[in-house]
């Protein structure tokens, strides 16, 4: 299969998806981001390994690129998006993303948090992410939340692009760090939030109070998967 993974990041899963297509396939991976972007490792040092090992030759990435303004010759197998969405900050931004790839690829999938959690110990990572997207809004950053859009949101979006048969799955991700990552990012920006509205304040100090909650555990959101072709 040939692939095109859109914002692949330090390519944890472009690996994944390097392995899946076979010695003939080939993945073709994006990001708007630099290669010194990112840490502990930088996008381009996670990928200057990556290429060294045995999928490398499978791999092309190319960094400081956006969708947008890529040139492609060719129609790929499928387009994957794998916890990219809350990096673009407006729906229109992500439509024309969409539109793009309508014409790029054959189907799409889509992977990201899923905001309609199942168990208080997710609660923490819903607010933290509402918290760092409200955040957004006020202070200008490169942070890898930029906004938050629901699942069915982001399925009105694929189908106004032209995508059909959109199929919906769900991944436990309750065990991955992210949750505790974005809660403590959170935590850390509090401050900021003295310069914004008084009614804006007042919700955030709500979110920090249910975010912050004494738990036994605070596990991440679980995953949804978009597919559609």
């Amino acid at each position: 299969m040939r692939v095109l993974e859109i914002g692949c990041g330090q390519g944890d899963t472009t690996v994944a998806l390097a392995d899946a297509v076979g010695n003939e396939g080939k993945v073709v991976a994006i990001d708007i981001a630099s290669r010194d972007y990112g840490a502990p490792w930088t996008l381009g040092e996670a990928t200057d390994t990556i290429k060294k090992s045995a999928l490398g030759e499978r791999i092309t990435f190319h960094f400081e690129t956006d969708l947008e303004t890529f040139e492609s010759s060719e129609i790929f197998d499928v387009a994957v998006l794998s916890h990219c969405s809350w990096y673009f900050k407006r729906p229109e931004d992500l439509l024309a993303y969409f539109h793009k790839l309508r014409k790029i690829a054959k189907s799409i999938r889509l992977a990201e948090w899923d905001l309609d959690f199942i168990h208080l110990s997710q609660r923490p990572h819903f607010f933290a992410a509402s918290i760092l997207a409200l955040h957004a809004n006020f202070v200008q950053n490169d942070g890898n939340i930029q906004n938050l859009f629901h699942k069915k949101q982001i399925q009105k979006l694929l189908e106004k692009a032209g995508f059909h048969n959109i199929k919906e799955g769900n991944v436990d991700a309750t065990y991955l760090q992210d949750g505790q990552w974005e809660k403590n990012y959170a935590n850390s920006i509090r401050s900021d939030f003295t310069s914004a509205p008084p009614m804006i304040q007042t919700l955030v100090t709500s979110f920090y109070e249910q975010m912050n909650v004494t738990s036994e555990e605070d596990l991440s959101l679980n995953s949804f998967v978009l597919s559609g072709m």
